[in-house]
């Protein structure tokens, strides 16, 4: 268990981190920024979780929340370190369980969907943008020293998990608000 007693630590000041290895790397590097990109995409997640008092998607959205951490600990540990605490294959599957299981119930697709409908499909939209951007951002990360390939992995499938649980908080897909490419626009 990780204890924090003190927050500040001053070792930052110069614009560096320290990486899991004991290692430091400017805090504007790709890892970083990859890094920094999760923890926006898990308190997107934290946010999202704000509108569903009571609904099973919460504990799956406590879940990924926590493999965040896993992944973002992924990120933080160069190399083949020993006993690094790295996202699974496990994990992967996890995910990929849940999005077949969410995708059940709805409706297959004829248009893209706007992100939008309810408000705790809206947010979950956002975390599934920011996601993106962290899958990105951890693929340039990858090109500059290799990332474990389950991180990656799960960014990408994490993506595909929050499209379509956005769907789910839209009835289902009742409430989806579909792109209407080139029409007349109403407003």
């Amino acid at each position: 268990m990780v204890k924090l007693n003190k927050i500040y630590t001053r070792t930052g000041d110069a614009g560096t981190t320290g990486l899991a290895d004991g290692s430091r790397v400017s805090k504007a590097s790709a890892r970083l920024e990859a890094i920094g990109d999760v923890d926006e995409a898990n308190s997107a997640i934290g946010v999202a979780r704000t509108h569903l008092a009571g609904d099973p998607l919460d504990a799956v959205l406590a879940r990924i929340q926590n493999d965040l951490f896993d992944l973002g600990a992924d990120l933080a540990t160069p190399g083949d370190r020993e006993g690094a605490l790295r996202i699974t294959p496990d994990q992967v599957e996890w995910l990929e369980s849940a999005i077949d299981s969410a995708n059940e119930s709805l409706a297959p697709l004829n248009s893209f969907v706007l992100p939008g409908g309810s408000p705790a499909a809206a947010a979950i939209h956002l975390a599934r943008a920011i996601t993106r951007r962290a899958e990105r951002a951890a693929v340039a990360a990858n090109d500059q020293g290799t990332l474990s390939a389950n991180a990656l992995i799960y960014l990408n499938r994490l993506s595909d998990f929050l499209f379509v649980a956005a769907r789910v908080m839209n009835q289902n897909g009742r409430d989806d608000v579909l792109w209407v490419p080139g029409g007349p626009r109403d407003q």
